[in-house]
């Protein structure tokens, strides 16, 4: 394009670029731009146009590096800051992108609308810096006290500092402001369960369930998991999801990052080994970390290569330690955009990746909305579908997923035998048993363990362990302590149910070995509902401790259930709540049958599928196996079931 031709000035058709951009078309918007630059190279409305203009085509460096000459042309003009901080952000580069934010907000207070004082606010709180991001926050309500994003990011900061009921109470505002925000509700009932306010549980449920329903708004998947929904509405919320929420926040794919695809055939390269990338931010002292590091050590090193992919912080501890050596390589990301990740795997040659997160907390969404590798697996760390197909695989089992579940995943189903759950068996046995006094538990008298986060206790499963309290005098409950706010709550649901709030006692957390030896002094694990426990059922069984559990439809609410079949104790499962509370009371007054229960738990360390640790590597292998060949054979992914080992693999450590 020949500027003089077409316009009278440099300024007109800088305008001219301008409308072209607004309407989308982004390409011929950077045509004149790149015009405009032949005769003005000094032009900073250009070049800075050109910056946004090829962010929208997904040309990410390009946008980077105009924007990068604009600043230099006219080092202060705030809104190249505010682009080039969006831009690093979304490539998770928020150190910068913060630093950048806020001097564009110093630049031009007068640009500084909330949103953008709200923007400032998030980056800071995703880098941990929560009081400057409560700080920011307070800004932005103050300066736009009816704007419903100021409020959910307030919120969120409240959060977390452990300021529950007032996040609750942002949230609730943030709703009330923009009802058309329905991811507000699931905001706000999970900073209630958080702290066991169960004030308004039944109505946010109901408006939940209705955005569910309707298919209009948003709900968050975890939040699904912890009221009373089927498979289908969870299947239907992940979907929902994914369309509205992470494909969007996506960072747009420049095509020069897309890896070339991998031939088909056998692995190449390393002797044949299939690599397999485990994608998490828990790989620190976490419960996934406690359920999987011997995993990653067991693999086979003659047929596979296994690579860390971490994107969450080195806390130093020794379970870091533990898993930096386990792995043969370990990719510290943070920081990394999409294709940077997607460059180091295919560097490490990776063949299938295995996301450990799942719609939990501190999850990527950039990562999960796009494919980094030629196979890619949901295992371990969230309990239900993502609602997405960019996930080939979920790895479950008989019990938590059932292939008459199938039509509620988008992922294909991998039934393993035994069980899905990891377990490691360097989990401390030997850590001094506490006095019962020094844990706030009385003399004597039965002691009813509750270990689950706050948040899965429901209203309706805590009436059922009052009602348990109720008929076996002298009974306490044990619970994970979670904050004051918690404690008070929950006493307070105990007296309005006829309890002594007195006969219930709060853990506070504890190094893992210390908390592991605390379960030696508690007579009976009750399981939380619809979201059974996981890694705490796990650890209560290692210790020896019956666990009774409620099972439904679900695999959240299957997943406890699964645990007690693999290790030999089925009599504890029940499928109602009147079950549930009469085997429970039933236990308390038997104890020979409880001491049986507890020595074959203690034997199951040493002979139950669930902690045949080497038993169940083979297993996943072998699933990882059968996906790699049916990849390589150019068949889809398809959902099978891996055929059982013999006897136990497993000699006790």
């Amino acid at each position: 394009m020949t500027l003089a031709r077409h316009f009278a000035s440099p300024a007109e058709a800088l305008g001219y670029a301008l409308t072209l951009h607004q309407d989308g078309r982004h390409a011929d918007c950077g045509a004149v731009c790149r015009a405009i630059l032949a005769v003005r190279p000094d032009h900073h409305g250009a070049s800075f146009l050109l910056g946004v203009a090829a962010f929208a085509l997904g040309r990410i460096e390009d946008s980077q590096r105009h924007l990068a000459i604009t600043l230099a042309l006219k080092p202060d003009l705030a809104d190249a800051f505010f682009n080039l901080a969006l831009l690093l952000r979304r490539r998770s580069r928020l150190a910068e992108a913060a630093a950048l934010q806020a001097r564009a907000i110093r630049l031009a207070p007068g640009q500084a609308d909330a949103e953008r004082i709200v923007t400032l606010g998030a980056m800071l709180r995703e880098l941990g810096r929560i009081a400057e991001a409560r700080a920011v926050h307070r800004r932005a309500v103050a300066q736009a006290p009816d704007g419903a994003e100021a409020w959910r990011e307030s919120g969120h900061t409240l959060r977390d500092e452990g300021q529950l009921g007032a996040a609750a109470a942002a949230y609730g505002r943030a709703y009330r402001l923009d009802p058309s925000r329905t991811e507000s509700l699931g905001d706000r009932l999970f900073a209630a369960l958080s702290h066991c306010d169960w004030n308004t549980y039944d109505d946010l449920c109901r408006q939940i369930l209705a955005v569910i329903d309707s298919g209009r708004g948003i709900a968050l998947p975890l939040l699904t998991l912890m009221i009373d929904t089927s498979a289908a509405q969870q299947d239907r919320a992940a979907r929902h999801f994914h369309r509205a929420v992470v494909q969007p926040a996506a960072l747009p794919q420049a095509a020069a990052a897309v890896p070339a695809a991998r031939p088909l055939g056998a692995p190449s390269g390393d002797g044949g080994r299939i690599t397999v990338a485990y994608l998490s931010a828990d790989f620190h002292e976490h419960a996934t970390a406690y359920l999987a590091a011997e995993l990653f050590e067991l693999h086979d090193r003659d047929r596979f290569r296994v690579v860390a992919c971490s994107y969450g912080p080195d806390d130093g501890s020794p379970m870091r330690r533990r898993l930096e050596a386990a792995f043969d390589a370990f990719l510290d990301i943070r920081g990394s955009d999409p294709d940077a990740v997607q460059a180091r795997l295919a560097a490490e040659g990776v063949h299938i990746l295995v996301d450990l997160k799942g719609y939990t907390r501190h999850v990527r969404f950039d990562l999960l909305a796009r494919r980094l590798a030629p196979v890619q697996v949901a295992y371990l760390g969230y309990p239900g579908t993502m609602g997405s197909d960019v996930m080939d695989y979920v790895i479950g089992d008989r019990f938590v997923t059932p292939p008459e579940h199938q039509p509620h995943y988008r992922e294909r189903l991998v039934i393993l035998p035994d069980s899905y759950q990891a377990n490691d068996r360097c989990r401390p046995l030997d850590a001094p048993v506490p006095d019962r006094a020094a844990c706030g538990l009385p003399p004597d008298g039965f002691v009813f363990c509750a270990f689950n986060a706050p948040f899965k206790i429901t209203p309706s499963m805590f009436g059922v362990w009052m009602r348990v309290l109720a008929r076996v005098p002298g009974s306490v409950l044990w619970l994970q302590h979670s904050g004051r706010e918690s404690a008070d709550n929950l006493r307070r649901e105990a007296a309005r149910r006829g309890v002594d709030p007195d006969r219930l006692v709060f853990a506070p957390h504890r190094p893992q070995a210390e908390h592991l030896a605390r379960y030696r002094l508690a007579d009976l694990f009750l399981d939380s509902f619809p979201y059974t426990g996981h890694t705490t059922v796990s650890d209560a069984l290692w210790m020896g401790l019956p666990v009774v559990t409620r099972m439904g439809g679900t695999f959240a609410s299957r997943v406890a259930a699964g645990l007690l079949n693999a290790v030999g104790l089925p009599e504890t499962v029940t499928t109602t709540s009147d079950d549930y509370e009469a085997l429970a009371v039933r236990l308390a007054g038997e104890p020979a049958i409880l001491v049986g229960f507890r020595h074959r738990l203690v034997a199951a360390r040493a002979t139950a599928p669930l902690f045949d640790s080497p038993r169940f590597t083979r297993h996943l292998e072998r699933a990882y196996r059968t996906m790699w060949e049916r990849h390589a054979a150019g068949l889809p992914p398809q959902s099978f079931t891996v055929p059982p080992l013999g006897p136990p693999l497993g000699p006790p450590l």
